[in-house]
Parts: structure tokens; sequence; C-alpha cells
């Protein structure tokens, strides 16, 4: 990695000159040119006052910041079934904290019974009218409507409407 190109580069967008950044950390700017040009190391602590007075810290400065952010319709995943399509729409959710799907239902059909479990489940109803079963609860939500519920509770849903049902899922942690 070359230090000193990624350090110009932050300061020169956020528009300071080496001599200013050298007065917010209390540097010199010839210090800060022989650090951008790879001429010296910084200490963690000075490397630490520059990055602060640039607006980042250590973390985000050596992160590799290589990780998919966008998610295009090729990267999901879909399991089509007979009564359910669900679509994983971040392929790598398994492993971060939460899992958003898509659920499409067909009339009259309901997801598989989940079992309780640790966390939080969030729902938006894109299309067509549900029915929530959250243990001996039931609730329905139509299109525009929005469910949250903790997962400690056996929970499924059901489309009890006339046509297609769509929901976007969250479930934190995990469990789709």
């Amino acid at each position: 990695m070359e230090l000193g190109i990624k350090i110009k580069n932050l300061r020169l967008k956020k528009g300071l000159t080496q001599e200013e950044l050298a007065d917010r950390c209390e540097l010199t700017k010839g210090y800060i040119s022989q650090l951008e040009n790879d001429l010296t190391s910084p200490s963690i602590a000075t490397l630490n006052d520059i990055l602060i007075a640039l607006g980042t810290g250590l973390n985000e400065f050596f992160s590799d910041d290589d990780e998919q952010i966008v998610f295009k319709e090729v990267d999901c995943f879909v399991k089509e079934g007979e009564s359910e399509n669900i679509v994983w729409l971040v392929p790598t959710a398994q492993k971060n904290a939460m899992e958003p799907i898509k659920l499409s239902l067909k009339v009259g059909a309901e997801t598989e019974h989940d079992m309780p479990h640790e966390g939080e489940e969030f729902g938006y109803v894109l299309k067509g009218t549900i029915k929530l079963h959250i243990g001996k609860r039931e609730e329905i939500a139509s299109a525009n409507e929005s469910f949250y519920f903790r997962a400690d509770r056996t929970h499924y849903i059901e489309n009890i409407g006339d046509d297609k049902a769509e929901i976007i899922w969250l479930s934190c942690p995990p469990n789709f």
C-alpha cells in the first residue's frame, strides 16, 4: 500500500493544502510533503491524527473496501417452488447481520412454519394481502403495509388475497 498517495488523495478530496493539514495536526508542511512522497513513515499516533483531520479513521483507511455494495438481478439467488418463489436479494447475506429476501406467494399458499429463534423479522408487503401467524396471534397486512416482530414464536405467512402476494422480508440474524 502506498500510504503517501492515499493520504494525498484524501487531503485533495477535502480541499486542503499541505500547510492546512499540517496546521490541523501540529506538524510541518515539510513533514506532510515527505509523507505524501513516501519519504517518511508516520507513527500510528501521528497517522491517526492525520486521518482524523481528514475525516476518516484507521479502520476505514486500511480497509480493502472491495466488498460488494450494489447487487444486480444476476447476483441474486432464486429458489422456485410450487407455491412460492424466494429471491435472496443479497447473495452473501448468510454471513451478515440481516438477510433480505423477496417472497412471492401464490393465492392460498403459505410459507414453511418457522420455529422460534433468536432475532427479529421485518417485512413490507409490495402486492396482495397476507395473514401473519405469530404464535397464537394472527394479523393481516396488505400492499404498502409493513410488519415487525420478535421471532421467539413459531411464525409463517399465508396469502389470503385474490392474487399473488409479494413481500420484502428481512430476518435478523439470517434464518431463511
